[in-house]
């Protein structure tokens, strides 16, 4: 009997640590070519956003022994923190990093480690400032956090639908959508430091996927005021609209800037399928997504460290995927996710040009934000599930 409880135990365990392994916007992939790093930091709520931040990233380990690197972060005050990085006795990072306060300034300092050890000249990332969508259920709200969730702010406190918030550049304003004033799409803003919120368009129809411009002087977006949805541009301020398409029946979505401004990407109906133009009234739009590729193509977002790079979610084999298009081969590439049960969207980019943080969906409809390598296609989830379901994350790169 004794036996028949243990295996008992047994098998619940394995059957625990199985469903712990599922985690809805997590791919786990062959970590051999990833540099390992041992990480020890002086509060345990430090050392687990340490480990957290090395371990969302591609090309990094977090190991308990047989390290590349010794990484130590030391707090020096509230707002300081000292990170040193060893590889053998050779010093490779010693510094003192400020923010915020002690979180942001690790960060920092583990972006320092990034930039000095990854051996591919990328940037770090985990500074990076989110914007997203919590999902109440009565209300979806504007929210904002650090990469890895912590910080969290409501900006909106609506009870009403709000979608795809987006960052000005300056990361002082973000522009999104909501219902909550006139029951329709309209566009607003919010000033972060003063937490005032502005109604900046508002049209006959639906007003929405509002989106900076890298120079924060005009926003691109889609009206449906005159008959079909198209593609609009205007002045940060809201003034001056005008159209950019005039594309008769073909329904538009989701523009996004090249990084100088100068073209326009979106998403076009029959498909949708992928879409350039310049940025100049009724601009001559050509496909860029490539033919018979997939069924569907749609919400893309142009590198800013790469003007031929664009990430977008596809629709392949019955799931949603992310996917990179190169622009200047006119090819594009699934990034492979191990077959995860979970579809994925919205992807934007981070700022090393290489990772991305998208929205991962399951079949019961909850959401998740992850960040996903799409060199290697490892996943790993960052939002905290105390938060629900989140969605639509866009980033700003931070201070």
């Amino acid at each position: 009997m004794k036996l028949f409880f243990a295996g008992i135990s047994l098998l619940s365990l394995f059957a625990t640590q199985l469903s712990a392994q599922v985690k809805l916007g997590e791919s786990v992939v062959e970590t051999s070519q990833a540099i390992k790093v041992h990480v020890t930091s002086p509060t345990p709520e430090l050392q687990s956003l340490a480990v957290q931040a090395f371990n969302s990233h591609g090309r990094y380990q977090a190991v308990a022994a047989g390290a590349a690197y010794e990484v130590k972060f030391t707090l020096v005050s509230p707002t300081q923190v000292r990170v040193e990085a060893l590889r053998g006795t050779a010093s490779v990072v010693n510094e003192s990093v400020s923010g915020r306060d002690a979180r942001q300034a690790l960060l920092k300092g583990a972006d320092l480690v990034v930039e000095k050890t990854n051996g591919l000249g990328l940037k770090g990332f985990f500074t990076a400032q989110l914007a997203f969508i919590q999902d109440l259920g009565k209300g979806k709200e504007v929210c904002t956090g650090d990469l890895f969730f912590g910080a969290v702010v409501r900006q909106t406190q609506d009870n009403a639908a709000a979608l795809f918030p987006r960052w000005a550049p300056d990361g002082n304003r973000l522009i999104y959508t909501s219902f909550y004033r006139s029951g329709f799409p309209d566009i607003y803003v919010i000033d972060l430091a003063s937490r005032r919120r502005d109604l900046l368009v508002h049209f006959k129809g639906t007003n929405q996927g509002a989106r900076f411009s890298p120079s924060g002087g005009q926003i691109a977006m889609v009206l449906s005021g005159e008959g079909n949805p198209e593609i609009y541009v205007g002045t940060a301020q809201g003034t001056n609209v005008e159209a950019r398409t005039r594309l008769s029946g073909a329904v538009k979505s989701s523009p996004a800037f090249s990084p100088d401004g100068s073209q326009i990407i979106f998403a076009g109906e029959p498909g949708p399928q992928l879409y350039v133009m310049p940025n100049t009234k009724y601009g001559a739009p050509r496909q860029v997504s490539p033919r018979g590729f997939a069924q569907y193509s749609a919400e893309p977002d142009w590198s800013r460290t790469d003007p031929n790079k664009v990430v977008f979610t596809a629709r392949v084999n019955g799931a949603y995927r992310i996917a990179v298009l190169n622009l200047a081969a006119g090819q594009a590439k699934v990034v492979e996710m191990q077959n995860a049960p979970f579809d994925a969207k919205e992807p934007s980019w981070l700022a090393d040009g290489r990772h991305v943080i998208y929205t991962a969906v399951a079949r019961s409809g909850e959401t998740r934000v992850a960040i996903l390598d799409t060199e290697t296609g490892k996943s790993t989830p960052v939002s905290a599930t105390s938060l629900g379901s989140v969605k639509q994350a866009s980033v700003y790169y931070g201070r």
